[in-house]
């Protein structure tokens, strides 16, 4: 090559004294010079670079550590391979130079006593800069500038000082092509060969690689140590399995679940640890992901489990299965989980009970106590008084707000399906039962509550499973053989007389005293006329928000109406009497005429009646309910008294002191 020939040397150092020492302008281009020398020589006199010294430009000892430990990785990597490239050419007054991506020398390998000491002349240690803006044409600077590799010989480099070496340097670039850094060897003239940059570029190539790798296994690892968090935060259990049934990666969560420690779990066959050939599924035999399976299985130390399974196979791109993930939930947790996500939950609470009346005031105050107990509460009261909404918000006060909710009405339902309704049933139990079974909502209900509306209409065949319940706390499903344990409160409720019904033989006095425990009696409507008006104006209000409506409430005559009303249908009827008058009224206000004509009829009726009642009641109220007084006290045959109390539909309890 031309340019390390003596004659080229000599034709160079003439050109450089004319142009960069003596300073004459330097033309557009010099065909004698390699374009890629003169473009550099162009940009270090733009630099205004000296040609006779190199500026100092070493770095201060906080700047260097700092820089040091930012290439940390990078030095880590090429330090080897720099070591294994000085050892060729140890001897011959080499020295080998690591820069950053801007020209600081970050590592320098060179032991030879002459060019230790010309390396020192010059200033070339570990911290100073060689970048173009410094040292003019050199290997690093130039290489740095260009991103090429590239070898630089003799009167090439702008510093007169420099004339005397070769610079071999080759730029060090990631993965994007981004120049991180520059490796350069330094020689006498007579000791360096064309072939010293390709030694140079050969050692980039493997710290380039490496780099690379190492970068690619720190993306692993990150990606690995994300996957295991992510992972370890599911609050499912999570198993991952390989085709020989080995667990090749758990959470915390599945630790606890199956009841075992992370040393049962750790790379062991899960055939070893779970009895698959007792269970009712065996993921390692799926040939299709499976979704909430229900399994009873035993564990390594003989713990029985039942556990909902998905099982999600894992193909490579040939689509052949590699791997199984398993995510395992205790099945009460789940039912618990499905529970809330049907809707099994209670939306009223204590604020949602309108009223003012000092009954309403003591029921809600007796609720809030019932709250902080798990007992049995049993409600009574006649349709439409809210029995649903007093034991929705007992539940929300109690520890368990935060389980299920689940409310079946007893009444309602067909007598051959109540049982499976209740308790559920297993795969084939009966024509038409579900191929996978069905958990009844007392299980459902786990961790939460069961409300039992209308109890009273209960068939007595379910009247003692339901009582074995209630004295177990476990559930038996149809065609199950396995009592399973049941965390649920119970409370229920009904608008029949249940001691009359006990007397006729129609309800279980056993289970009317279980019941009995904590006992609510919600007073009919007419009984508590002060929470008419109010539940007026509160009926008013949410539909004129859902209407869109700004009626300003009832009139003088309609309120008057409402109160010389008897309520047969209660809050329920109340609510479904606003509702209407808002649809058909034409103004802001309701009026008597805006009322139901039904409504209308029965006043008018009764109004005689409903004088002769008030006496009663306040009679009542006055003696306590005692029937002997308030006759002596009216001035009424005590026979006759008894009649109009029924006539009147007036319960006595309300009024008596027990």
């Amino acid at each position: 090559m031309v340019h390390f020939t003596e004659e080229y040397q000599k034709k160079l150092f003439l050109l450089w004294e004319k142009y960069i020492d003596k300073g004459e302008p330097l033309p557009d281009s010099l065909p004698d010079i390699r374009p890629m020398i003169y473009d550099s020589w162009k940009r270090s006199k733009s630099f205004q670079v000296s040609p006779m010294e190199v500026k100092d430009a070493t770095l201060r000892p906080e700047a260097l550590a700092r820089i040091l430990s930012q290439k940390q990785d990078l030095i880590a990597v090429a330090h080897s391979y720099i070591h294994n490239l000085y050892s060729f050419v140890k001897g011959s007054n080499f020295i080998i130079v690591l820069t950053d991506e801007l020209g600081n020398v970050i590592d320098l390998v060179g032991q030879d006593a002459m060019i230790q000491a010309r390396a020192r002349k010059s200033g070339l240690t570990l911290g100073c800069n060689r970048s173009e803006e410094y040292a003019g044409t050199s290997g690093i600077g130039t290489c740095l500038s260009t991103g090429q590799p590239i070898q630089i010989w003799g009167c090439e480099h702008y510093i007169k000082p420099h004339h005397n070496y070769v610079c071999s340097a080759a730029p060090i670039k990631n993965q994007d092509g981004v120049i991180i850094g520059c490796v350069d060897i330094v020689g006498p003239m007579e000791a360096i060969s064309p072939h010293t940059l390709g030694m140079v570029c050969a050692a980039v190539d493997g710290i380039e690689k490496e780099m690379m790798m190492r970068s690619a296994y720190e993306k692993i690892h990150i990606i690995n140590n994300q996957l295991n968090s992510t992972i370890q935060s599911i609050s499912s259990g999570i198993l991952m399995i390989d085709n020989m049934g080995i667990i090749t990666q758990h959470n915390s969560r599945a630790i606890q679940i199956l009841k075992l420690s992370d040393s049962h779990l750790h790379h062991k066959n899960i055939s070893n640890i779970l009895d698959l050939n007792t269970a009712t599924f065996n993921p390692l035999e799926i040939t299709k992901n499976v979704y909430n399976k229900e399994v009873t299985v035993t564990n390594t130390l003989g713990i029985g489990l039942s556990l909902s399974l998905s099982a999600s196979i894992i193909y490579n791109d040939n689509h052949e299965k590699k791997s199984i993930v398993l995510v395992i939930d205790e099945l009460q947790r789940f039912h618990k989980m499905i529970s809330k996500k049907s809707g099994f939950t209670a939306k009223y609470t204590f604020d949602s009970i309108v009223g003012d009346s000092p009954t309403m005031n003591d029921i809600k105050t007796h609720g809030l106590m019932a709250a902080q107990s798990d007992s049995n509460v049993l409600i009574l009261g006649e349709s439409g008084t809210g029995k649903e909404l007093l034991a929705q918000s007992i539940h929300n006060a109690s520890d368990r707000a935060s389980g299920p909710f689940i409310g079946i009405n007893c009444g309602s339902i067909p007598k051959g399906l109540i049982e499976s309704e209740l308790f559920g049933y297993e795969a084939g139990a009966f024509t038409g039962a579900s191929k996978e079974g069905s958990p009844g909502k007392f299980e459902l209900a786990n961790g939460g509550t069961i409300f039992l509306d209308e109890i009273g209409d209960m068939p007595l065949d379910m009247q003692s499973s339901l009582l074995r319940v209630i004295e177990t706390r476990e559930i038996v499903r149809i065609g199950g053989k396995t009592p399973n344990r049941i965390d649920v409160r119970i409370m229920a409720a009904t608008n029949v007389n249940l001691l009359e019904s006990v007397k006729k033989k129609m309800f279980r006095s056993d289970l009317y005293f279980r019941l009995n425990v904590l006992t609510f009696l919600i007073p009919p409507l007419r009984e508590r006329p002060e929470d008419i008006p109010v539940l007026a104006d509160f009926f008013i209000s949410m539909y004129n928000r859902t209407m869109g409506k700004e009626n300003r409430g009832l009139t003088e005559e309609a309120k008057k109406l409402m109160l010389a009303y008897d309520w047969p249908g209660n809050v329920r009827e109340l609510e479904n009497v606003i509702e209407r008058a808002l649809n058909l009224t034409q103004n802001n206000v309701i009026s008597e005429g805006d009322l139901s004509h039904e409504m209308l009829n029965r006043v008018s009726g009764e109004s005689s009646g409903t004088r002769e009642r008030d006496v009663i009641v306040k009679a009542l109220a006055q003696e306590d309910g005692n029937v002997s007084k308030v006759s002596v006290l009216l001035g009424m045959p005590k026979r006759t008294l008894y009649r109009k109390i029924q006539k009147y539909k007036i319960d006595l309890d309300r009024y008596r002191i027990w």
